[in-house]
């Protein structure tokens, strides 16, 4: 039985060692310098490598001043992005809670909306909406104000098409998370003298802080790595480690200066995938 299950569930394993693990396992090597086996064409091709097992790399990388702008660009705006997604899916999601009238219903299938509308669209949305002649400029110069808010091609506007395309991510699993609540504890805890604040953070948020760690761990991933909405709304620079390890690669050809950036992704996105295994871990204990 050991063997028939070890078996059913190899197909998948070996799919994801294969077509994750092993490029994965190549760029951190390519990274320190080694050249050979599927790295050998990229490393003919790149420039200013340092190869024969170095650390050459990392110090060009972690030495630059840009990088390190960029880095803290990348930190600030993921979280920004994730403690404004979760301040909008708790409000949401406690509003559909505890209101059945149309407003709430018309504010949840509002803040789903993004998740059927491609980034690339909603990106360059923004851009017309916020842009120095688009809506919300225009609207501002015909009621008299000329200084309206600018979000195009700035961090700002970034923050802006993160939470736009995670937001409904976070209100679909924080709102199941309070239905699944029971209403008689929140009865119980009204009769006893408890405001309905004090319902909502003593018995609400701890029965809802698994959905809430997921929605802050994916959201916080998604936003480390993404590439499309800091590409087409933010500055040249400073911008997200998205764009600029794509700009080393094929704007640069320094490949393994890029892949130095990537692994760098790699380990903040690992940190904040700690706490998703640990708090998966602790519910099901």
């Amino acid at each position: 039985m050991r063997v028939r299950g070890f078996l059913l569930a190899l197909p998948p394993i070996l799919v994801i060692a294969f077509f994750i693990g092993l490029p994965v396992i190549a760029a951190v090597a390519y990274s320190f310098g080694y050249d050979g086996s599927i790295n050998s064409v990229v490393a003919s091709l790149a420039q200013k490598q340092h190869l024969g097992g170095s650390l050459g790399a990392y110090e060009d990388v972690l030495g630059d001043p840009s990088f390190r702008t960029d880095l803290a660009v990348t930190v600030g705006i993921t979280v920004v992005s994730v403690a404004v997604v979760l301040v909008l899916s708790w409000g949401i999601a406690l509003y559909a809670r505890f209101s059945d009238g149309i407003a709430a219903k018309l504010v949840t299938v509002l803040s789903i909306v993004p998740m059927f509308i491609p980034v690339v669209i909603a990106s360059y949305a923004i851009l017309t909406f916020y842009s120095t002649d688009g809506f919300t400029r225009t609207v501002f110069h015909l009621l008299g104000w000329e200084d309206s808010p600018v979000l195009a091609y700035k961090l700002s506007g970034v923050v802006v098409g993160q939470v736009w395309t995670h937001l409904p991510f976070g209100v679909l699993l924080i709102s199941s998370g309070l239905a699944s609540v029971p209403d008689t504890l929140i009865d119980a805890a009204r009769d006893s003298g408890a405001s309905m604040a004090r319902a909502v953070r003593s018995i609400m948020i701890p029965m809802a802080a698994l959905p809430t760690i997921i929605v802050a761990t994916f959201t916080g991933i998604g936003v480390l790595g993404s590439f499309t909405v800091p590409y087409l709304i933010g500055p040249n620079a400073p911008n997200m480690l998205g764009v600029t390890m794509t700009q080393y690669y094929q704007s640069f050809n320094q490949a393994q200066q890029a892949v130095v950036m990537a692994v760098v992704v790699f380990v903040l996105a690992a940190g904040i995938g700690y706490f998703y295994v640990r708090a998966n871990a602790r519910s099901a204990r």
